[in-house]
């Protein structure tokens, strides 16, 4: 069973942004999968890997639009999502290194913390820009 399923409850409005939290949403829903399958730390650590690589890329793509369109919440937004890669960087290093388990208090914490800013901060900008035209 997915941890989280997408709704359109989760939708900004901007396809683009949209496709790209679907891709998050079927990251951690694969990682808990792994998890709950008690799959071992080859394929945990390949899909964490790909899910913080992936974070990465989506905000560098938020952060974009955010510029291109001079969004006046850019500040506070960046701040989060900076302050995610951190929290996500150090929970990789310590399951690489051996002092992490993917547990369901770390699977809980993804999808409350992922659900929580998309309809939130990222509803917030996706407002501000179908204001000015982008879909």
């Amino acid at each position: 069973m997915a941890l989280i399923a997408w709704s359109n409850m989760l939708s900004t409005g901007i396809s683009e942004q949209d496709n790209q939290h679907k891709k998050l949403i079927d990251l951690i829903n694969q990682l808990n999968d792994a998890m709950q399958a008690g799959k071992g730390a080859e394929v945990l650590g390949k899909v964490l890997t790909e899910l913080v690589n992936y974070t990465v890329f989506h905000f560098g793509y938020e952060e974009k639009l955010m510029a291109q369109h001079k969004y006046e919440d850019t500040p506070a937004h960046k701040a989060e999502h900076t302050k995610f890669v951190q929290t996500a960087g150090d929970l990789k290093k310590k399951y690489d290194s051996g002092n992490a388990v993917i547990s369901v208090e770390i699977m809980n914490f993804l999808r409350d913390w992922l659900t929580n800013h998309i309809m939130k901060t990222d509803k917030k900008l996706g407002q501000s820009l179908a204001k000015l035209g982008v879909k």
